[in-house]
């Protein structure tokens, strides 16, 4: 995730970030926890401290165009519940609320050895018989079967992308208070209109990576703080 910092005499801090699917699905995830879509839908935005129902309100107003194939609609984050454990997720489900490393594929098949007669064969109806042990017997004419063949195994499996928005070609404008919107030059602009900055000379851009320890503050800050990114990023820094 890459943010863009200010860092004037009187103030440093997050303006925003440019975010892509990983993190942004790992963000909208936190809406499955205790204190995401459920508290908000029973208390109301007005009564949370912290960042979640500004994900609730990114979630809820996200064009359908954004949302992945594979989550069914935005019910899948609006309407979300939290299972008993995270084991008891159903695996293609986008409301992960750790941070796990993606499932690793399955390994290559062993290819078996497959012989032939290997010469030019005597008829069509050879090139119908093979066989797995060498010296066995040409079905059709008699020949022992002993050339190696090549045995060209499937292709690697491709894992199927999943979570909650599309990301392809899409990347997300994440604010300090995980207000999350696609990405534009356009809304950037108006970004930095909104926060007031006034030196441009001031931005730096600075990219983080997102690990189980830093998705554990994320989670924290989301529900005591409007500057989560600062926070997380930026404290003691």
């Amino acid at each position: 995730m890459k943010l863009l910092v200010e860092s004037s005499p009187l103030r440093r801090r997050v303006v925003f970030a440019e975010a892509g699917k990983d993190t942004v699905d790992f963000l909208f995830s936190l809406l499955a926890t205790p204190a995401g879509t459920a508290a908000v839908k029973l208390l109301g935005k007005e009564s949370f401290v912290g960042c979640t129902a500004n994900l609730y309100g990114s979630a809820k107003k996200l064009d359908d165009a954004y949302v992945h194939p594979n989550a069914a609609n935005k019910d899948a984050i609006l309407c979300a519940t939290v299972p008993y454990s995270p084991a008891a997720m159903a695996p293609n489900s986008c409301l992960l609320y750790r941070l796990v490393e993606p499932p690793a594929l399955p390994p290559d098949p062993i290819l078996k050895r497959i012989f032939n007669w290997g010469r030019s064969y005597w008829n069509s109806s050879c090139r119908r018989y093979v066989t797995e042990v060498s010296g066995t017997r040409c079905a059709s004419c008699g020949t022992s079967m002993t050339s190696d063949t090549n045995n060209v195994g499937s292709p690697a499996p491709v894992p199927p992308k999943k979570g909650f928005v599309q990301g392809r070609t899409v990347t997300y404008t994440v604010t300090d208070d995980l207000v999350i919107t696609p990405m534009s030059s356009l809304s950037s602009i108006a970004l930095l209109n909104a926060c007031a900055v006034r030196d441009l000379g001031s931005l730096q851009e600075r990219t983080v990576q997102i690990g189980y320890k830093e998705g554990l503050e994320i989670l924290k800050a989301s529900q005591q703080s409007k500057t989560v990114l600062t926070d997380v990023f930026l404290s003691g820094k």
